[in-house]
């Protein structure tokens, strides 16, 4: 990775917010409750794979109840590193424990218009443009499908979700917006033509599958089939948990946590069974239900610990994580948005969570906001400074310019100074300019963010694709937009 990416690495801070025992005790309840409760899989092809490997498996409920050392033995044939391929070759994204990358969220379904400031129903163009700001921008470092295509047909919107991301964007594509084989099919068609065959899309990457459990205890069937379509193709594929405390998880956040983890190991085991070695990686979004609503809070304080403790896990079963982060309740860009977002993705990035979601989006993830997108950018990096910590050595420590200026003097004036200067963060959105010049104007970095954003939009141009390429694209949806 050479190209102008961002990213969290060489990390001098570190949160152990789980001991190993307790790690071993969350692992151990998992197994107890895979083995003797089950988890619900309505997919023939998983259902037979599970059979085939000695689970017990009920035909008329799709729940299998898998024993704890099938899991375990599944479980290390995953590989602990690979790299997420991307258009051009110096943006692939190394998922090896040691990098922290920044992503869009989604899928939202509302828009806060970047002209207007209304708010409003997304459609395709909306895609397009989300990805084409996330293209010039140096902390997102992947796209997901950020918002939906409502103005196209459900049976092959994810299709025209990830045309408008490899037609505007060079960076890597994570879907999470393909639900069943055929689709998947034809999604990895598409990736096919991008990356120049089939082999070369097995050594390069250049889209991976992400697939919501259906929490408690269960898999969307149509999704399990996907990822196995996935995973027979090379693409790393993830299965991502959203259990919430008090309605779709226990009350205590140790029991969803354990709701959960079976979700997203059992899934995981069941690829690993099927493509031994299948690139993988254990997402999660866990949360708590607001008791006044009912309604999932996005933000809330478990979100944070959830989001430190499921790394802890991710890294106890040696894969890759995707974890949410931002996705604030807040409805617009405010305060609440900024103290929800800046906590969540910090709790996430001290523990070095190789993926995080979520820039850009309102309401719970559901939507999208330019303003929003840049100034999670800035959090996360204000975030990224944070962790580089302190350097103390002979340069840092700067004996010789202290002794130099001496008691009264200034330290403007030194190469030293000049040297340095600019490892002192410069943010973009924070308002740091003299009252009497803010009181004139009264604007601030929510507007400067929007005004960035349509600058990007009206002169950022990435870099095309091959005109066959994208000839290729819309003649494989409309194949199956037909049939």
């Amino acid at each position: 990775m050479t190209g102008k990416i961002k990213s969290i690495t060489n990390p001098k801070l570190n949160l152990d917010i789980l001991s190993p025992e307790e790690i071993q005790r969350t692992h151990t309840a998992t197994l107890d409750v895979i083995e003797t409760v089950g988890v619900r899989f309505p997919s023939k092809q998983a259902l037979d794979i599970w059979e085939d490997n000695g689970a017990q498996v009920d035909r008329d409920t799709s729940v299998v109840k898998v024993p704890g050392k099938v899991i375990e033995d599944a479980l290390k044939l995953a590989p602990p590193k690979y790299d997420l391929a991307a258009r051009k070759a110096d943006q692939d994204l190394p998922l090896d424990g040691n990098h922290v990358f920044l992503g869009t969220d989604g899928c939202g379904v509302e828009v806060l218009d970047i002209h207007t400031g209304k708010r409003r129903t997304s459609t395709w163009q909306d895609v397009a443009d989300i990805a084409r700001v996330g293209d010039a921008l140096e902390e997102i470092a992947f796209h997901w499908v950020a918002v939906s295509a409502q103005d196209l047909p459900p049976k092959t919107r994810g299709l025209h979700e990830l045309r408008a991301i490899w037609e505007n964007s060079t960076k890597h594509a994570q879907t999470e917006s393909i639900y069943n084989a055929w689709e998947a099919q034809a999604a990895i068609e598409m990736a096919t033509a991008i990356a120049g065959g089939r082999e070369a899309l097995r050594k390069r990457p250049v889209l991976s599958i992400m697939q919501c459990t259906a929490p408690p205890l269960g898999q969307d069937g149509g999704s399990v089939d996907a990822a196995l379509i996935g995973a027979a193709a090379g693409l790393p594929v993830g299965f991502m948990t959203m259990a919430a405390c008090l309605t779709t998880g226990p009350a205590t956040l140790a029991g969803n946590l354990v709701v959960g983890n079976a979700e997203v190991i059992s899934a995981t085991a069941l690829i690993e069974l099927a493509y031994p070695g299948a690139p993988v990686f254990y997402a999660a979004a866990q949360t708590a239900s607001d008791l006044r609503t009912g309604a999932y809070t996005g933000g809330g304080p478990e979100d944070f610990l959830f989001g430190a403790a499921q790394n802890k896990l991710s890294d106890f079963y040696n894969i890759p994580l995707s974890m949410g982060s931002f996705a604030t309740g807040a409805k617009e860009p405010n305060w609440q948005a900024g103290v929800e977002n800046s906590l969540s993705t910090f709790m996430a990035s001290v523990v070095m969570s190789d993926m995080l979601l979520g820039a850009g989006l309102l309401h719970g993830s559901r939507i999208w906001s330019y303003a929003q997108m840049l100034m999670d950018c800035e959090i996360f990096s204000i975030i990224q400074k944070v962790m580089q910590g302190i350097v103390v050595d002979d340069e840092t420590l700067a004996l010789d310019v202290i002794r130099s200026v001496g008691p009264g003097g200034n330290f403007l004036s030194q190469k030293h100074t000049l040297k340095h200067m600019r490892e002192i963060f410069i943010p973009q959105f924070m308002d740091r300019r003299p009252y009497n010049v803010w009181e004139e104007k009264k604007d601030d970095g929510r507007d400067w963010a929007l005004e960035k954003a349509r600058k990007i939009l009206s002169t950022h141009q990435p870099e095309p694709l091959d005109p066959a390429v994208s000839k290729e694209l819309k003649k494989i949806i409309a194949s199956v937009e037909v049939n």
